[in-house]
């Protein structure tokens, strides 16, 4: 698939240019399903695949009444006949989120929030006119029924795994008023829907912003709450209140008249709440439904930013099921169950992984003086080295890891893998216990459990710190005898 989709890049890059690209490099994939591939030639752009053509055709026709009416969003350079293919600028590498992690809380990166707030009310704003709302992938707007639906998204996949007792009428009495309360503000525009500091991109110090195509109609607090509350960021008091009240003077220079501030403060509160627990719900679907890891360890970091909302904001209405079931949510206890123990320095702990063949090498013994240990047979996964063009390569290559990554079940094993490890990990750092062993093994020990083994080292030293030992049973050993010849 990836060869086809490089073909019929390059041949729009030729249509569009009139000269073939230097190279097409592939891009790490976003939780979509959207392909990104770097295009390298007289003109540097992005190429983009999808085969869900509806948002495609979606954002391109975002793009292209945000750019007329001056936002900062990509141009669009050419489109297959199949709209299944675009090429758009290149907005470089750097969003703003790596920005605040290279520099800081600086005055330069609060600099940058400020123009994307300034940038967001105008596309929030201007960008509403004349804008044709049954472009909308979903729903076309943010209402009553879709705040609804992002608090029974909380209730489901996340408040409801803590088993913690409620009375469940007078939870949905409290949905219902927060929504409606919502659902009734003044000022509804388009609603960027997902604008984070990671959707924002800055070039040359201006600020570009990607990924609006779920936007719709809605309340504009909720597009401030997604950006100044992101967990990841996290962002002090100081910048929330300072960095609102500026965006508040943009609203109010585009629209050329004062707002209610207090209303709109109250409003933007529970706009947060919501944003809040979406979050909240999505870490809880994919950490405690579908295992994954990375939304696993997230999920304390989103609580400890909602404790801080809660000690702090007020949303102005009555919920008080509600807001007793919150209180019990941020204790202390419940942070703490999703918190992994990290090893210390004197932490014992050392985990050796070893990637083997077992037509060659066979399954390697455990050398401490416990014995046993894992092994994981990873020929369930469709092999990369029946593919010509992965065949001189290891589970080491981009080429390779990409396509494990994408096109094989690899990463539902490596969930499976992780699930298991975790229990093993976490009872001998509470026992002091100083070795475990873990092998993967495939038929030649060169891709697939190349692949497994570096995965988990990197998974096990992000999540607890812990100390890890990766031997590549066949790859090291050729590796050593082309040193010697």
């Amino acid at each position: 698939m990836q060869h086809q989709d490089t073909e019929q890049i390059a041949h729009l890059y030729l249509a569009h240019t009139g000269q073939p690209p230097a190279s097409i490099e592939k891009l790490p994939q976003s939780g979509s399903d959207r392909v990104y591939y770097r295009v390298q030639g007289p003109l540097v752009c992005i190429a983009t695949t999808n085969k869900n053509v509806r948002e495609n055709q979606t954002f391109l026709r975002f793009t292209g009444h945000f750019a007329a009416c001056g936002c900062p969003v990509p141009s669009i350079l050419a489109v297959s006949k199949d709209e299944r293919i675009y090429l758009q600028e290149d907005l470089g590498d750097v969003s703003l989120l790596q920005e605040l992690e290279r520099q800081g809380y600086t005055d330069a990166v609060y600099a940058l929030f400020q123009q994307s707030l300034q940038q967001l009310a105008h596309m929030q704003i201007r960008g509403h006119d004349q804008f044709n709302y049954e472009w909308c992938i979903t729903s076309q707007e943010f209402g009553k029924q879709a705040i609804l639906a992002d608090l029974l998204y909380f209730k489901y996949y996340f408040l409801d795994t803590l088993k913690i007792p409620y009375d469940k009428e007078r939870l949905v009495d409290d949905f219902e008023v927060l929504s409606i309360y919502l659902a009734r503000v003044d000022h509804k525009y388009f609603m960027f829907r997902d604008f984070q500091s990671r959707n924002i991109m800055v070039r040359n110090g201006h600020v570009h912003f990607i990924d609006y195509q779920g936007g719709m109609k809605g309340a504009i607090q909720y597009d401030v709450a997604s950006l100044l509350w992101q967990a990841k960021a996290e962002l002090s008091g100081e910048w929330k209140n300072g960095l609102l009240e500026y965006y508040m003077d943009c609203v109010e220079n585009v629209l050329q008249a004062k707002i209610d501030r207090n209303r709109f403060v109250s409003q933007y509160n529970g706009y947060v709440l919501i944003r809040l627990l979406q979050v909240l719900g999505a870490y809880g679907f994919r950490g405690l439904f579908e295992r994954k890891a990375h939304f696993l360890t997230s999920i304390p970091l989103a609580l400890r930013n909602l404790k801080w909302f809660l000690q702090n904001k007020q949303v102005g209405i009555s919920i008080p099921e509600f807001e007793r079931l919150l209180a019990l949510v941020v204790e202390d206890a419940v942070i703490a169950r999703f918190e992994p123990p990290r090893a210390a320095p004197d932490t014992p702990l050392s985990i050796r992984i070893n990637s083997f063949s077992y037509k060659t090498t066979g399954i390697p013994p455990d050398e401490s003086e416990n014995g046993g240990g894992f092994v994981f047979d990873c020929r369930g996964i469709l092999n990369p080295g029946r593919i010509e063009e992965y065949k001189q390569l290891t589970g080491r290559d981009k080429p390779v890891k990409d396509f494990l990554e994408q096109q094989t079940q690899m990463p539902v094993f490596l969930n499976s893998v992780y699930n298991l490890i975790d229990l093993t990990v976490e009872d001998y750092m509470r026992r002091g216990f100083s070795d475990l062993q873990v092998s993967f093994g495939c038929t030649g020990g060169q891709h697939r459990s190349v692949y497994a083994a570096d995965a988990l080292a990197r998974y096990l030293r992000n999540k607890y710190g812990v100390k890890t030992d990766v031997r590549h049973l066949v790859q090291d050993a050729k590796n050593w005898n082309n040193s010697q010849a």
